[in-house]
């Protein structure tokens, strides 16, 4: 019993040392290949074995081994399986895109003809009222998807001469839907 306790953890011990050794170097896929081959190596209980000596989960653990048996051919330089992966945001939420385009609407600055665009809305108000419409986005899926619609985010330069009123942005919303509703009228007619 007490042979047996001492190898067991002469086991564990060189598992550990030998993967604490390539843990920097390896990329996912190999640490996973690692750990299966130490595991298959062991024989019986030599998932929960690795599993303890490593950290790695036996569910990673599992999946190595599968990846051992095998042996997919994967393209050069590549770590995952094509596909593999987080979903794009505008795939999830096909309407997310349109829905910012909306509110970005009555703020874009810039010549319509001209590819420059900007607005002058910040990222996190974006992302608030993208929010409030039913989707889950965050600041940085919104900054991507205005770089990918090619924006720019500028802001004015505030001057201290005095306060602005403190509806100014809603008077501009009010005209800017009161020409929305006549042109749209108009184009009927």
């Amino acid at each position: 019993m007490f042979w047996s306790t001492l190898v067991s953890m002469e086991i564990l011990t060189g598992i550990e040392e030998r993967f604490k050794r390539l843990r920097g170097v390896l990329d996912e896929r190999s640490r996973r290949l690692l750990v299966a081959a130490e595991s298959e190596a062991m024989g019986r209980r030599g998932i929960s074995t690795v599993a303890k000596a490593t950290g790695v989960s036996r569910q990673v653990i599992r999946q190595g081994i599968a990846e051992l048996k095998q042996s997919p051919v994967l393209p050069e330089r590549r770590i995952r399986r094509s596909g593999g992966g987080r979903k794009s945001a505008v795939k999830l939420d096909p309407s997310l895109k349109t829905d910012l385009e909306e509110l970005l609407e009555s703020t874009t600055r810039g010549d319509p003809e001209s590819p420059l665009r900007w607005t002058c809305r910040s990222v996190r108000n974006l992302e608030a009222e993208l929010k409030n419409r039913g989707h889950a986005v965050s600041h940085q899926v919104v900054a991507d998807l205005l770089h990918e619609l090619e924006y720019s985010l500028q802001a004015n330069r505030k001057t201290n001469e005095g306060t602005s009123h403190p509806d100014r942005n809603a008077q501009f919303e009010y005209v800017n839907n009161k020409v929305k509703q006549y042109l749209g009228g108009k184009c009927r007619q």
